[in-house]
This record gives structure tokens, sequence and C-alpha cells, in this order.
């Protein structure tokens, strides 16, 4: 690590997750330094950051003097291979989630990060959104009473198929890889690990080259996790949807950091977090049925990288250690046997 005081970063690729995500975060959190970025439009770049470095090529990134920590936020069928290049040349990584392809590679990169002895860990944001810590809070807090059915939505419309990566038949694109691995990561944090998983994995617009619209159950002892996406959802779904032996809750509509991300707002301004939706605890007794309506908590996605910060300087745990999104990759994989067999699969 750099003998200075402040961990100087590199970032490969410029598209959506890296523009909108990880550059203002990273830029926006004390003690990290966006030092280089790697892309194939280097404009695009410039006309953002005017000072950085600019590599066209990833190897010509991670080969940059000085770099502490590596975050690949490229096409999902490249996070094995870069993650590997960059451990080997000894630097701390972080991968944008999905962590790999499948469990193989997640595999690979456990055991090459541990015998680098580099952190490694993947970008679950969403851990961070106002409505799923609020929901954590009431849930650890035993307000729900014990959970018989947690429903977890994130639609949208989008009827055309558009000319990109992620809704091409390539290796990693589609919504289970895209939004999958949100919702599944927030399910095995509130719950844990299912007994079995049953999946149905589809295309449903015109033109669909990959999937576009899931349904999967994780099934535990006594209750059931319903993870489910669209493209062709006008709305009239919860976001998160809770049914408790004491009570049930209830919220609707996203989390706005990823919004105001996109609309260039700074995610260090005063009020980060804060957005206008509140969330609905029911309760009945004697069929009578009564609400209370709770503000949400701050969300904060700068919370990530200060937790990387802290991990390299050895303060703090990973926020999202490789292990926990290896979790993630298996009931991804399991998901996708489930759906190509028709059959529920038991998690073993």
């Amino acid at each position: 690590m750099s003998k200075v005081d402040f961990l100087r970063v590199g970032l490969i690729a410029y598209g959506y997750a890296a523009k909108t995500f990880h550059a203002p975060l990273i830029d926006a959190t004390p003690g990290l330094k966006l030092t280089a970025i790697a892309s194939s439009r280097p404009a695009d770049v410039l006309a953002d950051w005017p000072e950085m470095v600019v590599k066209t090529e990833p190897d010509r990134l991670i080969t940059h003097p000085g770099l502490d920590l590596v975050v690949i936020a490229s096409p999902n069928d490249t996070h094995y291979p870069l993650a590997r290049a960059a451990l080997a040349a000894g630097k701390h990584v972080v991968i944008d989630k999905p962590f790999t392809l499948d469990l193989r590679e997640a595999d690979d990169l456990l055991q090459r990060a541990d015998d680098a002895g580099k952190l490694l860990s993947v970008f679950h944001n969403r851990r961070w959104d106002n409505d799923f810590l609020h929901l954590k809070t009431l849930l650890e807090a035993g307000q729900l009473g014990h959970v018989v059915e947690f429903t977890s939505h994130f639609d949208r419309f989008r009827p055309q198929v558009r000319q990109r990566w992620r809704e091409a038949d390539v290796p990693g694109a589609g919504l289970w890889y895209d939004l999958g691995p949100h919702l599944i990561d927030q399910a095995l944090q509130l719950f844990g690990l299912p007994e079995a998983i049953s999946a149905d994995l589809v295309k449903r617009r015109d033109g669909a080259q990959t999937i576009d619209d899931f349904h999967v159950v994780l099934h535990y002892k006594t209750m059931r996790a319903v993870l489910a996406a669209g493209t062709l959802i006008h709305g009239g779904t919860p976001r998160f949807l809770v049914q408790g032996t004491d009570a049930a809750y209830s919220v609707d509509g996203l989390d706005q950091q990823e919004n105001w991300l996109k609309a260039g707002l700074r995610p260090d301004r005063a009020g980060w977090g804060v957005d206008t939706r509140s969330a609905t605890l029911y309760r009945s007794e004697n069929d009578l049925i009564t609400s209370e309506e709770l503000t949400l908590p701050q969300g904060c996605y700068t919370a990530y990288y200060a937790g990387i910060r802290d991990a390299i300087h050895g303060i703090a745990p990973n926020p999202v250690p490789a292990r926990e999104a290896r979790t993630v990759m298996r009931i991804l994989d399991l998901a996708r046997l489930s759906s190509a067999e028709g059959r529920r699969i038991a998690v073993i």
C-alpha cells in the first residue's frame, strides 16, 4: 500500500455502472483518490474528469504504478480474467456485481485473493438502500414477529430491447445477472441460506435475446422468499412486502440514490440518501386492520467505499466479503438449473 494518506484507485471501464456509481462514489470518499480510468472511449472520461489519467486497455491500468485498488466495472464476462490479473499484480480488487459468471470462477478468485493476501470485495451497494436498511432494523428488533413470506420486486417498464451487451445473447447478460444479485444478496442478508430454490427465468419481450423476467422462490423451513423482476411492469407492485406473525411491512418505489447519481448530484452533499417515500406497517386484530406510516432512514452508498478504505487499512471488516458474494453466485447458478429443468433444487 502506498505510503500516503490516501489510497490510489484505478477504475476499469466507463460505462453506466462506472460513470453513475463507482467514479462519483470513489471521488466522494475521503481517503480515496480516483487516479486512473481504463476506457475505449477516453474522450468520454476526459469530458467528466479533465485531469484523469486514461488508459485505453485494462492491462495498462492494472500495471499503472502506484495503484492500491483496482475497481472492475466492465461487462460481466470480463470480471474473472481482469480480477485475476489485478490480484496477480498485487492490487486490492473490487468487482461490480455479479462477482463472476459462475461458482467455479468465484472459487478461483477467492483462492487467489487469499494467496495474495489482498482484499477482494463485490459491489452489492443495495445493502445501503434506505428501504432495505429500514426493513433490516425492524426485523432485528422483532417488530414483525416471525416472517412467513418475504416478497422483493424490482420492476421496470422497458418494452423495447436495447442494443447493449446487457440485453444481448452473451455470457453474463440478462436481468437475472443484472438485478438478481441485488435481490439474492438482500434476502441472504436477512434470512441466510435457503433449503431449496424454484426458479422461472424467461424471455417475455418481442425480440428478447436473453432473460428479461424472473420469478424465483427461496424455500426456508417455515417461510418463503419471492424474488421477482420484469421489464413489462407498469407499476402496482411494492418494492418489499413482508408478512410476519405480528405485523406486515410494505414500501413502494425505489431508493433514489441511483437517480440522484444519474442526475449528477454529489453523494457527499447534505441530505444525501433521504427521500420522500415512507413505509407502512400493518397490523390485524379480530379482522380489524390498522396501518402506521413509517419514515425511512437515510440511505448511504458511500458507506461501501468508506468500508473498503478502512478494510484495506486494517481497521474495519470488508463491507462485502467475497465469500458472501460467492453464496450469491451459488444461488444464481442453482436458479438457472432449476429453471432449465423445471424443478425445485435443494441448496446443499
